[in-house]
This record gives structure tokens, sequence and C-alpha cells, in this order.
């Protein structure tokens, strides 16, 4: 076997076809968009570049067939909390059934950011945001929701063999949208309508930098403080409607108002994977086509949950209930209801009040990732992420 790096636009294609070629067989996997791995290495595309740097590379074996790839980064930025150590990370692992190479592919990323001055390595995990390729799935091996990792599972095993050991867990959480909600959310409801003052109002596809104020406002409240207090700009905000509009449905993007001031948002889109399963990949001109047609066709019946919050002052008063009783009048509609299921992107086991809260709208755990951690000093104490 050989370490190959990927230095050359052939090798950038040949690093793509790795995890095609391994899951031909596999009916629940779905090929991502080329475009969308590619512009995670692509320094003109990736923001990420400003803060780090990052390395792949291929594994062939004595035939010179690539039966394995992985890559290796470094971002200033990336750090957990609780973290005394610099850390790097590993992603797009991919690897047939044989410790032997996984131990390379995994030694090759360990030995790079050893040479940046890195004691650990995460991963599998993006260069980039968490929403994209972050974790191991373990649990639920159903076709992925669009930039979720998929694996086999013996996965686990090659990387628990090689010594990584569970930094956290990723949990999703997902339910039917058909049948009737739990009477406790119509309780609610009834308690926040009769309070006064409240309203839930869908998304304005025409006025974006409305939304975007108002997601901000919610959002900085909210989350924030559990980002290491790293607030969203509205000129962020803003670019990331802009980037949803061509596939957001204003049936799945909802505020609450109190006295006209945003308090709640709930920010989902439909699962674009029920599309680019037919596209393999491609989105030239011609997957355009077949992507228009197919949400044409309403192949689209799942959506995923991105993002959710209550400013902290309406915690826990039940206008999250409030908020999805509305939106249920629509999405649960006999004849506009065009949704069958929705599942919620992953939430780490460190946050469990917002597991807790999931658990409570009633969803159920449908899928876990696992997002593993490598110290190189093996005599070392390792520590799990710390909970929030």
């Amino acid at each position: 076997m050989q370490i190959v790096e990927v230095n050359s636009p052939a090798l950038a294609k040949a690093f793509l076809l790795v995890a095609p070629k391994l899951y031909q067989q596999d009916p629940n996997y779905i090929r991502p968009l080329d475009k969308d791995v590619e512009e995670v290495f692509d320094e003109t595309k990736n923001k990420t570049f400003r803060f780090g740097k990052v390395c792949r590379w291929l594994l062939q074996n004595d035939a010179g067939e690539h039966i394995g790839r992985i890559a290796a980064f470094v971002n200033k930025r990336y750090k957990n909390k609780g973290d005394t150590q610099p850390t790097g990370g590993f992603g797009f692992f991919d690897c047939i059934n044989n410790q032997a190479a996984a131990n390379l592919l995994l030694d090759t990323a360990k030995n790079w950011l050893q040479q940046q001055g890195m004691e650990a390595m995460d991963g599998p995990i993006n260069f980039g945001e968490r929403d994209k390729w972050w974790g191991l799935l373990i649990e639920g091996f159903d076709p992925p929701l669009y930039g979720m990792n998929y694996n086999a599972p013996y996965y686990k095993t090659l990387l628990e063999n090689y010594g990584c050991e569970v930094f956290f867990y990723q949990n999703c959480w997902a339910r039917e949208v058909k049948p009737r909600l739990p009477e406790k959310f119509y309780v609610a409801h009834k308690k926040i309508e009769a309070m006064g003052g409240f309203e839930a109002r869908r998304v304005d596809k025409n006025n974006l930098e409305k939304a975007a104020q108002d997601f901000c406002i919610v959002y900085n409240k909210a989350w924030a403080q559990h980002e290491g207090n790293k607030q969203m700009a509205l000129p962020v905000a803003v670019k990331m409607f802009q980037s949803m509009k061509p596939i957001m449905d204003p049936d799945l993007v909802w505020f609450v108002y109190y006295h006209n001031e945003p308090v709640a948002m709930y920010v989902c889109l439909p699962d674009l994977n029920q599309v680019f399963k037919f596209l393999d990949g491609k989105f030239d001109w011609w997957a355009k086509l077949k992507f228009v047609y197919y949400r044409w066709r309403g192949v689209i019946k799942n959506f995923t949950g991105i993002v959710f919050g209550i400013v902290p002052e309406w915690q826990g008063s039940g206008v999250d209930y409030f908020m999805i009783v509305e939106a249920s009048k629509i999405l649960q509609h006999p004849q506009k209801g065009k949704y069958d299921y929705t599942e919620l992107q992953w939430q780490g086991d460190f946050n469990p009040k917002m597991n807790n809260i999931s658990k409570n709208l009633g969803f159920t755990l449908s899928r876990r990732l696992a997002t593993y951690r490598y110290l190189f000093d093996r005599t070392k104490e390792f520590k799990r992420h710390p909970i929030l």
C-alpha cells in the first residue's frame, strides 16, 4: 500500500471517487455533490483558509487502485471548551475494511498535524462550519441528510482500534409530520394565546433582510453563549438567508413575536438529498434541469431542522409549542401539507438542555454520530467534551 498526496487535478478527481466506489452496492448511500466537496478545498470558496491550512491524501493498493482517502486540517479558530492543547482535525476519511489501511491513513494525518504543531486531532470533522461533514455515523444507517457524513458500520471499529476515543456524541431527532401533536402542545398554545401580544409568522422571502435581523436577535440571545460568545453579525445572517432563498420553503421558516419583538425562531429546509440522490454528484446544466424536474414532481417529502432558538426570558414558557402548533396548521393540512417526515440536525450530547427540548417536542432519536479525539501523547489523560 502507498500514500499519495493530492496535488493535481487528476488526483483531486480521484479523491472524489473513492467513496462512490466503496458504496456502489449500498442502497442508502447518497453521493454528495462534487462541487460541495471541492469547495472545502478551494481557497477562493472556503473562508477557513484565512485561519488555517489543509492537506489530503489517497491510499493506493499494489494494483494502483484507490482504496482510501483522508484530509487533515489546521484551523486557528478551532477550539472546544476545556481544550488545553492545540488540536487539528481529520475528515473525508473513507477506507476499505482493513485495519492496516486505516492505520496508514490516520498515521499520515497525525504526522502532518504534528509537523504543524498540533498535539491532538478530532475527526471526522470539516474544514469549516459544523453543519456539514461532521462526525462518524455509528447508529441509524439510513440515507443521510444533505451535508451529513455517511459511512459503513465498520468505520467505528477502525477508528477505535487505532486509539480514537469518543469526544462527544451527536444526536439526531426525528418525527412524522402528519400525526397529531401531543395534547400538551395545544394546552401551551392556548395559554400563550390567552396572554396576548404573541404572533407566529412565516418568513417573507421578499424581505429576507428583516428575517435576518430577527434571526440575529434571537440567535445572539439564545445561542451565542454556547458558541464562545460568538455573535452572529447581520451581514453574515443576510448572506445566509440569501443563499437559502432558492431552496427555502416559507412554510418551514417561522418566527414568534411578542409585541412585534422576535422571541423565537425555527429554521428548516427541504431535505435536498431526496433530489441529489438522482444526480450522481453532478450539478451541471443537465443536473440542474433534473433538479428542477424532481422538485416539481414533489419527491422531497422530508425537511430538516437547521436551527431553533428562544430568547432566555421566554424559555420554558411554551412559546416553542405555540410556534409549532401554528406551523402545524399548514404542515398538517390535509390538502396543503406536503411533507411526511422531519429530522433535526445533530445536537451534541454536551448540551443536554437542547436534547431535552427535542424530546419534549415529541421527537425520537433517529441516528447518532460521534466526533472522535486522538491525543498524540498517549500518556495524557483523555477527557470528554464538558457539559454546557
